[in-house]
């Protein structure tokens, strides 16, 4: 497989979409993937019929538990073979942030986000079809995310403190070589603990496509705006920390994945690096 150059802005929509849909759909279907896990997992544990929800009485051991599947989940999508082929960004705040980066064409950006918003409806659909009443129950509702009694105030501070590390590691890791390829592991810690911990303020989204996806099947908008704002502000203010902080430019990588054999859709030079290691 050949390695894709971003290109011109003056790339025609069509043309774009016509060379690149399957990078877009694989963009899609790893969110859809994501978000049949969280009905899943959070149907397995919150539902009132459930024996493991019978079983584990403790809110936030049950609440760890959805974050360690959820960020099990996490990393096998972004090490996946689809992972290594899209980067893996899973998210519109992510794409926006490696757009503002300049490691993802405008045009793509464009493009993956309209799949992440579609693949996570989409995969809630599907188990909304599947488990039927398990995922529309109260105890589950289709595993919306809303803000906790504390408010929407501190819901948005929340998603936007998350966002902010979880951006913040990314570009660290991206920039250190015995860190990078860890980069997909360090993302799915951090799911598993804002999930623990997090949740109880926001939901836990951190992704305005993940909202998304609940909100539509469930039709429930609740401050719908929080998620939709305070992630991406959370990252973009990441970006501008980091480079306030002088770290280079030059050794940043568009990606959560790296692989020294897969060429990146996503602009990267990591085969470039490791076969200049090898020398």
């Amino acid at each position: 497989m050949t390695a894709v150059e971003p290109h011109s802005e003056t790339t025609t929509a069509a043309t774009t979409l016509r060379s690149h849909w399957q990078v877009y759909a694989i963009e899609g279907a790893l969110l859809g993937t994501f978000m049949v896990s969280a009905c899943f997992f959070t149907a397995l544990l919150e539902h009132p019929g459930s024996p493991v929800r019978n079983a584990i009485a403790s809110d936030m051991l049950r609440r760890a538990l959805i974050g360690v599947a959820m960020g099990l989940t996490a990393v096998g999508l972004i090490y996946s073979p689809w992972g290594k082929r899209s980067g893996a960004h899973m998210n519109p705040a992510m794409t926006l942030s490696f757009l503002r980066l300049g490691r993802i064409a405008p045009m793509d950006a464009a493009f993956y986000i309209v799949s992440q918003f579609t693949g996570a409806a989409i995969g809630v659909a599907l188990m909304s079809v599947a488990l039927r009443a398990w995922v529309s129950d109260p105890s589950v509702n289709y595993a919306v995310t809303a803000p906790g009694r504390h408010g929407t105030g501190v819901a948005w501070i929340a998603e936007f403190v998350i966002a902010f590390l979880m951006l913040t590691m990314v570009l660290t890791a991206n920039r250190q070589p015995r860190l990078r390829a860890l980069t997909g592991c360090f993302a799915g810690c951090l799911v598993a603990t804002y999930i623990t911990f997090e949740a109880p303020l926001s939901g836990m989204s951190i992704n305005p496509a993940r909202t998304f996806g609940s909100a539509i099947n469930a039709n429930l908008w609740t401050a719908y705006w929080v998620y939709l704002t305070a992630p991406v502000a959370g990252m973009l203010a990441a970006i501008e920390a980091s480079r306030l902080s002088g770290a280079s430019k030059q050794q940043l990588c568009g990606k959560l994945t790296h692989s020294h054999t897969t060429h990146c859709f996503i602009k990267c030079n990591c085969i470039q690096e490791h076969s200049h290691d090898q020398r």
